[in-house]
């Protein structure tokens, strides 16, 4: 009978597992490969035409699932001795144990009322004084199995959280993730809130199925006994015939449950990107605009939640009855059978049909209970696939990016153009120089988007050789030092380098980090870092007077003050402090984007002139004619795709730069004169 109800809950199983259906073939010339760079950007509503509706991956309990599953598996219990195996292991002899006391206390109430009915009173008490007995290792059981689930999600949530951390935080993989991919566009909803859920479904599911499992084996096997193996026959059809009536009635709740967690991911970001850009929204006074676009994203969120409402209370109401009205008239029946038909082993008087009727319906109940669940499995099964395939993407995505495989729509400004899709599929050389030295050999400056700045640049930096770069906005001297700074690919031609740790980045907003004073300048290296490397509040103290901002420390309360010191300091104050990290750290290399813009000519002469006594080579961009001299070599952008690269005479340009405002000055005379000359030719 064992044998026969196992049959019977793997029957049951598959069939509420839906069919595996066959792959379409590929379109002609469509690529299997998952490491696309380029993807065409999407028609828009004005094109002239309807497009269809692009849906996302399918979530379905199916071996695409069971796959996605297994791989998260592997991380969040790497190993059979890990902690995460031994709470599951231990979870498990609780889930053995509530089953073995269910058997039990079925079997007591039907002599607590066997005994009733007798009324043998000494036995009927010392009956109930067993049931309040048993009522503790019942009580602790139940409280464990809840515990020990609770145990579950967080050591997942912890491992699995770990894992992303470490992949996410390494390898400029949060940079790379948001600037040149497209299909994470929040990244942290899903670390955050999705990875949450997923934890909590898969310690719930384990409990959910498990349990019924074993239910369903143990009290089958007892009722068998009991009732027969016929009367489990009946009960067979009846199972399998409500399996697939469930499962034909079952919505798709996965892919429900990932679109809910993308729109959630949607509406976070719009408060995220309100608070982000706060200042400028409320300088254009365009909070109505703000929250008619954070109410749409609301109102997306809600009304595919209610949807979904609306289809659980419909399969509730299909689940309700046949688990429990059904199913409860036909255990009726069942427990009838020892009442109408002799069988072996049950008592001819009244008390032991009694007994016998109670223990049955018990166990019937049970099971009944137990089937349910199993057949309900499926919903939860279906939520949790579509939390797998957000942490799946996740996961897939940043291994992706670390590899260099980028999703990116082209909307350059020629994004039809096959030359840009071409382009970015390439990749050229980074080589670490040997004399620390920077060159670009026939290198094109190309955005992750499919613009191309610079069709081929070629120039040679050596250290001590400091390097103006001027043009206008948006002509490539942003994305010369990301690739610089290893932030974006090279897409062809050769770049001889130093590594990235010998580039420190300070821009016009220099960034101030969550901690004290101490670390604003020290960042990122920590008060143990920095006492490693033989510095002192005093050294420190002497770069701020350096900087001529030293009195700031006894302004702000010390080294160990802690302020919010993106409001608290002035731009000035900010751009002298990120001086001082420049000193603290004296790179080999130092990008400066209009750095200096709020500070004094006096201070930035300090700056610039104790950089070059420390050693540090600069690559500088600013308009500001003051900043000339201190530069040997000069890059300039013309803003059409044309660049120029050479030497740097400071008094030359000079001299040039005031005979050309002369001359502008005096062209802004001639038509005065020729006014004026007008005039006296009339009289």
């Amino acid at each position: 009978m064992a044998s026969f109800a196992a049959y019977v809950v793997g029957n049951t199983y598959s069939n509420l597992r839906p069919r595996k259906k066959k792959a379409r073939p590929a379109a002609a010339g469509a690529s299997a490969s998952t490491s696309t760079a380029v993807t065409e950007p999407e028609p828009t509503s004005g094109s002239g035409r309807k497009g269809k509706k692009r849906r996302g991956p399918r979530v379905e309990v199916d071996a695409v699932f069971f796959e996605r599953l297994n791989r998260i598996l592997a991380i969040v219990i790497p190993g059979a001795r890990s902690k995460e195996a031994r709470l599951l292991m231990i979870h498990s002899c609780f889930l053995v144990l509530r089953t073995m006391l269910s058997l039990y206390v079925a079997d007591l109430d039907g002599r607590i009322v066997s005994a009733l009915v007798r009324g043998q009173g000494r036995l009927f008490l010392l009956r109930i004084a067993g049931w309040m007995a048993i009522a503790i290792p019942a009580t602790y059981t139940n409280s464990m199995l809840s515990y020990l689930q609770n145990k579950l999600a967080m050591a997942y949530r912890t491992r699995l959280t770990q894992h992303i951390h470490d992949e996410y935080l390494s390898d400029m993989t949060f940079y790379t993730l948001g600037n040149l991919d497209d299909r994470i566009k929040n990244a942290d909803q899903m670390i955050v809130v999705d990875v949450n859920r997923f934890s909590n479904s898969l310690a719930e599911i384990y409990s959910n199925i498990a349990k019924p499992i074993l239910d369903v084996v143990l009290l089958n096997y007892q009722l068998s006994r009991n009732v027969g193996a016929e009367s489990l026959i009946v009960l067979t059809v009846l199972v399998q015939g409500t399996a697939a009536l469930l499962r034909a009635l079952t919505p798709a709740f996965g892919r429900h449950a990932a679109e809910e967690a993308r729109l959630e991911g949607e509406f976070r970001f719009g408060h995220s990107r309100l608070i982000e850009n706060a200042e400028e929204i409320a300088f254009y006074n365009g909070q109505e605009v703000e929250k008619n676009i954070i109410e749409r994203a609301y109102f997306s969120l809600t009304h595919h939640i209610n949807r979904v409402y609306g289809l659980r209370f419909q399969y509730s109401l299909a689940e309700d009855f046949v688990v429990k009205w059904l199913w409860g008239a036909l255990g009726l029946g069942v427990c009838a059978v020892p009442v109408f038909l002799k069988l072996p082993g049950t008592g001819s008087d009244f008390g032991g049909r009694t007994q016998g009727l109670v223990v049955n319906r018990r166990l019937l109940l049970a099971s009944s209970d137990a089937f349910g669940r199993i057949l309900g499995s499926y919903r939860e099964m279906s939520e949790l696939a579509g939390y797998t395939l957000r942490v799946d993407q996740l996961l897939t995505t940043m291994s992706d990016v670390k590899a260099g495989r980028f999703e990116k729509k082209l909307v350059g400004t020629n994004p039809s153009s096959e030359g840009n899709a071409a382009r970015l599929t390439t990749r050229g050389q980074i080589i670490i120089s040997e004399d620390d030295s920077i060159e670009f050999d026939r290198v094109p400056i190309v955005s992750p988007n499919g613009d191309v700045l610079i069709k081929c640049m070629s120039f040679h930096i050596k250290p001590g050789q400091n390097l103006l770069i001027v043009g206008p906005n948006g002509c490539g001297k942003s994305s010369l030092f990301r690739i610089l700074g290893g932030l974006w690919p090279v897409y062809g031609g050769t770049v001889r380098k130093p590594p990235a740790s010998d580039f420190t980045y300070i821009p016009q907003r220099p960034y101030t980090c969550i901690g004290t004073l101490r670390d604003q300048l020290i960042y990122p290296d920590t008060p143990a870092d920095m006492a490693a490397r033989g510095v002192t509040d005093d050294d420190l103290q002497r770069i701020l007077d350096l900087l001529q901002v030293g009195s700031i420390v006894e302004r702000e309360g010390g080294w160990d003050a802690q302020r919010e010191w993106r409001d608290a300091l002035s731009g000035g104050d900010k751009q002298r402090l990120a001086a001082g990290r420049l000193f603290y750290h004296a790179p080999l290399y130092s990008i400066l984007d209009e750095s200096t813009s709020a500070i004094s000519l006096e201070v930035e002469k300090i700056m610039f002139d104790h950089a070059r006594e420390l050693g540090i080579t600069l690559l500088t961009v600013s308009h500001r004619p003051s900043l000339w001299q201190y530069h040997t070599h000069i890059l300039q952008f013309d803003g059409n795709g044309a660049y120029s690269f050479g030497e740097l005479d400071a008094e030359k340009r000079l001299a040039l730069q005031e005979e050309r405002q002369e001359i502008e000055n005096a062209l802004l005379e001639v038509p005065k004169l020729e006014e004026r000359l007008r005039e006296l030719q009339g009289r």
